[in-house]
């Protein structure tokens, strides 16, 4: 998709005048790609107007963004190649990734308390702000907090550590409170507006985070008679993620809970919540450990491309690091 392209108003698309426009507008549909990968029934109701007469601006959209068409598989190749990586701060855990945390694909953190979950998202919020050269992306994060685990210190601490000035860091990173599943993925639409406006003063978010994606769903839904309409919001919700990483170019970065199964006599009891809709929407799941100090362990259990396999990091004061960095420095002092 050509810069230019990006850059046309509501107004241009066949069927939208400017009071269907302003509609749309106030529900959140601003750009024509926003319009293009919605579905009629959600531009009828959000415009006033008739299924029929959406499905023609929707379709009037896509020629005018350019998607939702067939194409070769080379051309497939050649949009794979606007796909960026961020750093996490590890090598190891790099190449288990395939080189870092990919843009226009979820990535699900999953592990026990302590495990390492919330630490890889501060370190990304503060990498995806550095050079492209240095393994980040010049771009902003904004993280939907729905356990109140964001800290600024941690921030700074990490930010520092790498030489950056942490208040300016902190700028570059926004951060909502999620009250509940609801208050949730109306926070993914919030963000476009966000991005929207941060694309045009030149930092664009290259990084949304989830954490932890179903702290909101596993309260608020209880019991097997529940089942089905959580499942239903949740695939909504991730959709939505998936579109937005779509859209702006952006990584998406989800952590999740886990959950004993006593049936399993062999192995590792536990599993990430969330069900199947979880596992078949995340492009790659991350299984984080504890193990000895301050050691994690990161087990890729699932990637469309990359083998299974295992990288040992460190989580220290100055953030994610390699097993051996710490082992390095402190040869250098001596």
């Amino acid at each position: 998709m050509s810069e230019e392209s990006k850059i046309v108003d509501l107004e241009d698309i066949a069927g939208v005048g400017q009071e269907t426009a302003r509609k749309l507008r106030d529900a959140g549909f601003s750009t024509i790609e926003a319009v293009a990968v919605a579905s009629p029934s959600e531009l009828a109701s959000a415009a006033g107007i008739s299924e029929g007469n959406a499905a023609k601006i929707v379709q009037a959209a896509r020629k005018l963004a350019d998607i939702g068409g067939f194409e070769s598989g080379d051309k497939v190749f050649e949009r794979r190649k606007t796909v960026k990586k961020i750093t996490t701060g590890s090598k190891d855990l790099n190449e288990l990734l395939g080189g870092g945390v990919e843009t226009q694909a979820i990535t699900e953190f999953f592990g026990e308390f302590g495990s390492g979950k919330t630490q890889i998202c501060h370190q990304l919020a503060v990498n995806v702000q550095l050079p492209e050269e240095e393994g980040g992306l010049n771009g902003s994060a904004v993280i939907i907090d729905t356990e109140n685990t964001f800290r600024p210190e941690r921030i700074i601490q990490m930010a520092e550590a790498k030489g950056l000035d942490g208040n300016e860091v902190l700028k570059n990173i926004y951060v909502a409170q999620a009250y509940n599943s609801n208050h949730q993925m109306l926070l993914v639409d919030n963000a476009k507006e966000l991005a929207e406006k941060l694309k045009k003063e030149g930092k664009p978010v290259r990084l949304i985070i989830v954490d932890s994606l179903m702290s909101h769903f596993r309260a608020e839904y209880v019991g097997r008679g529940t089942l089905a309409d959580r499942q239903q919001k949740l695939n909504r919700h991730l959709h939505d993620l998936m579109k937005f990483g779509e859209l702006y170019n952006a990584a998406i970065v989800v952590t999740n809970q886990v959950m004993a199964r006593p049936d399993i006599l062999f192995g590792d009891p536990t599993k990430p919540v969330g069900g199947h809709i979880v596992a078949h929407t995340a492009t790659f799941r991350v299984y984080l450990k504890k193990s000895q100090g301050d050691l994690r362990i990161a087990r890729l259990i699932d990637s469309p491309h990359l083998p299974e396999g295992e990288a040992i990091f460190k989580v220290t004061e100055r953030g994610i690091e390699d097993a051996e960095e710490e082992q390095k420095r402190k040869r250098k002092k001596k």
